[in-house]
């Protein structure tokens, strides 16, 4: 396989839900992985070189840089919705500030490759029969989502103004099993829960008719180092290809594979996000298709 640029890849947020399953498919892929995140790297035996480093702090980040020759980037390292609205200073400084840090010294250290993580959020709430494209309009309704638009904007104009090759992945809600979030954890308890001998419970805060737009963390993975290896891509911005599923029918499923798994509905509507997604863009481009994610539950069920 070709790796090119001596096959080194930093990816920032490393150690984060997304980012660790990138490290580990670039690994598996036969590129050398430099992970950056702000939390102290674990004792998990890990063979990608992980660095302790903020990229809010440029002479911090330049020294990365100076000390090993980064030929790529995969761009995941985020302050999320929910701690971006209770520190939205801080959420600027890493989300925005960061990300220009990031994009400065892939200009001054010759990168010749820049994917950003991005998110659906962009787009804002959309009427419950929009399917959205890349063609639609991008009207974020929080800080979160106006940053991934303003680093997809510097993005661009880093590619216009300096050659950098920049594309960035839309992506939608991930799922898959140890995401240790706070906040949505039912991300993962619909895997983890499959195998559970003892009752218990999901709390799943969307009212049954809603519909999600979700995508398992491996597949975001494959999206992203396909954008990573590719030489040429023909747009700047891809939807991730993710899948729209019915609240009630993803609780549906879940019971009936584990009948102890109790998963309680609340009554929230999926603001800020599109419910129908076209990802025929990356799809054809990178002959691109994803296990359904009811299939994905079921192989979980029978892996165990």
């Amino acid at each position: 396989m070709d790796t090119g640029d001596n096959g080194r890849v930093m990816v920032t947020g490393g150690r984060g839900f997304i980012g660790r399953a990138v490290g580990k498919l670039l690994q598996r892929t036969g590129y050398k992985v430099v992970s950056l995140d702000a939390t102290e790297p674990g004792k998990s035996g890990a063979q990608e070189e992980e660095i302790l480093c903020d990229i809010t702090e440029a002479p911090q980040l330049k020294r990365v840089f100076e000390g090993r020759q980064i030929g790529r980037i995969i761009h995941l390292a985020a302050i999320l919705p929910t701690a971006a609205q209770r520190d939205p200073a801080r959420a600027t400084q890493v989300n925005v500030d960061g990300s220009l840090h990031l994009l400065e010294m892939a200009r001054r250290f010759g990168v010749t490759r820049f994917v950003f993580g991005s998110s659906l959020s962009v787009y804002g709430t959309c009427p419950v029969d929009r399917v959205v494209s890349e063609e639609d309009r991008a009207a974020p309704e929080d800080l979160y989502g106006s940053a991934k638009l303003y680093v997809e904007r510097l993005g661009e104009a880093y590619e216009q103004s300096h050659g950098l090759k920049f594309a960035s992945l839309r992506i939608g809600r991930v799922l898959g099993s140890g995401s240790n979030s706070a906040t949505s954890a039912w991300r993962s308890q619909v895997f983890e829960f499959l195998s559970t001998a003892t009752a218990g419970g999901i709390q799943l805060p969307y009212v049954g008719p809603e519909r999600l737009l979700l995508v398992h963390v491996d597949d975001v993975a494959k999206m992203l180092v396909a954008l990573l290896r590719s030489q040429r891509p023909a747009h700047g911005i891809y939807n991730a290809v993710c899948e729209s599923v019915v609240v009630s029918n993803l609780k549906s499923e879940v019971e009936r594979l584990n009948p102890k798994v109790h998963v309680r509905l609340g009554e929230e509507s999926a603001l800020g996000n599109p419910r129908l997604l076209n990802s025929s863009r990356f799809q054809d481009e990178f002959d691109f298709r994803t296990r359904p994610i009811f299939e994905q539950l079921r192989r979980g069920v029978q892996r165990r």
